[in-house]
């Protein structure tokens, strides 16, 4: 019996644990995306003041090549077109699914939590502080 109970014991405090520290990663992500929203908002601000419109954007399928027409305008972060922002501050990872109703409709990608770090933890290496991308373009903007 005694045993028994302290197996349960042991499981409701690793439970405790797990969840305590879910708590505290889902509140620095939070933290970290008001951060990088302000962050945005300046960026969104600075492309105004200096007359850097903004353009129809356009995201990349899973899978297939070209492009999918969306209803979002704004500015891509990276030359290749692959994360955007919109004049509300929003922050975008323009993936969508590929299929033929999006090729004809076109499509919306929903917004993303916005990182202080782009590119983190990415295959690719290309790892960028947020305000220094946001600085990139506005000094070399992407056209459309």
């Amino acid at each position: 019996m005694r045993a028994e109970g302290d197996q349960e014991e042991w499981t409701r405090h690793r439970r405790e644990a797990i969840e305590t520290k879910e708590r505290a990663l889902r509140a620095a992500r939070d933290a970290e995306h008001e951060k990088a929203t302000a962050t945005i908002r300046e960026g969104v601000a600075r492309f105004e003041h200096a007359g850097i419109a903004p353009v129809p954007l356009r995201a990349r399928p899973y899978r297939g090549g070209g492009t999918i027409r969306t209803s979002l305008t704004g500015w891509y972060l990276k030359q290749d077109r692959s994360l955007a922002v919109d004049r509300e501050g929003r922050y975008y990872v323009l993936r969508v699914d590929g299929g033929l109703r999006a090729r004809l409709r076109g499509a919306t990608p929903a917004p993303g939590l916005a990182p202080l770090i782009v590119g983190r933890g990415a295959r690719d290496g290309d790892t960028f502080l947020l305000e220094d991308l946001l600085e990139m373009r506005l000094q070399d903007p992407v056209p459309a």
